[in-house]
């Protein structure tokens, strides 16, 4: 449910890279705090600002009172006025407290984290601000949701009427002319083998950019996972209604089902994680699996 969390520990300062969703903020403050001993977490940056990569930024900032965080530029503006719509939020029925920024990671910068030096390159397509950093000594990538060893994440503006599968396409085509060593992604384990991880991800590409409507439902499938994840188990009806309360739901319907009723398409979506083993039924609720 958590992005990943990555501690970057150098001689004289520390960073933190993404932090979770809000649900996990107390583990990843004790678990940042436990790592750093008596240090204190010196800068904490995001890749983007999807909830479940910055839900954590509150409370560590509440709990290392001089941190400094860093957020990429394109929505610097959303945060400062603390706009939910704006920063997807609510339009995605998740939560994130609200947090302060001081820096902004602008692509094309460099910095020094964990006494090693980082590239910031833009990376959009799953999300339009997005960035990635690479460490060309090292040749490590913090990737992001961009690439991950099977896949990449969902490409939330082409739900909306934004084409930007051709900024995933290119996206892919940067991390390739990196040639990185080691991929460390927002989720999952890190890896090596970037040439087949890519080669599997411009497939996947290939195959949505193809076929709109299926990216759509597979969309909408991970948003009601997420929601499984966050709660574990909900009352069918709650689900239900949780989806017509989330506008995400209705834009892809009127956007790609347009035949097809909200609960008609949420009751298939539903099925479908079932099938898959993704979720079961236990009277009448739904519960994570």
């Amino acid at each position: 449910m958590s992005a990943n969390n990555i501690l970057l520990i150098g001689s004289d300062d520390s960073a933190l890279i993404d932090s979770g969703y809000c649900t996990h903020s107390e583990q990843t403050v004790s678990l940042v705090s436990a790592a750093l001993g008596a240090r204190a977490l010196d800068t904490l940056l995001n890749t983007h600002l999807h909830s479940d990569h910055c839900g954590g930024n509150a409370a560590l900032q509440l709990r290392f009172p001089e941190l400094r965080t860093h957020i990429p530029p394109g929505e610097a503006a959303a945060v400062r006025r603390w706009d939910e719509d704006a920063l997807s939020y609510r339009a995605t029925g998740q939560q994130c407290p609200r947090f302060e920024f001081q820096n902004v990671l602008e692509p094309g910068s460099e910095k020094y984290l964990g006494d090693l030096l980082w590239q910031v390159f833009a990376a959009p397509g799953h999300d339009p601000h997005s960035v990635i950093l690479f460490n060309p000594e090292s040749r490590t990538l913090i990737s992001a949701d961009a690439l991950w060893e099977k896949g990449f994440g969902v490409v939330f503006p082409e739900l909306v009427g934004e084409p930007s599968f051709g900024d995933v396409a290119a996206t892919f085509d940067l991390i390739e002319s990196l040639a990185p060593q080691t991929v460390i992604p927002g989720h999952g384990s890190a890896f090596h083998d970037v040439r087949r991880a890519l080669a599997g991800a411009r497939e996947r590409l290939d195959r949505q950019a193809a076929n709109p409507s299926k990216h759509a439902r597979h969309a909408l499938k991970v948003l009601i996972k997420f929601k499984l994840l966050e709660t574990q188990s909900i009352l069918t009806e709650d689900l239900c209604e949780w989806a017509r309360n989330t506008p995400y739901f209705e834009l892809v319907r009127a956007r790609f089902f347009v035949d097809e009723s909200l609960s008609a398409i949420t009751r298939e979506l539903l099925d479908e994680l079932v099938h898959s083993g993704a979720a079961a039924i236990s009277g009448t609720s739904i519960v994570d699996r």
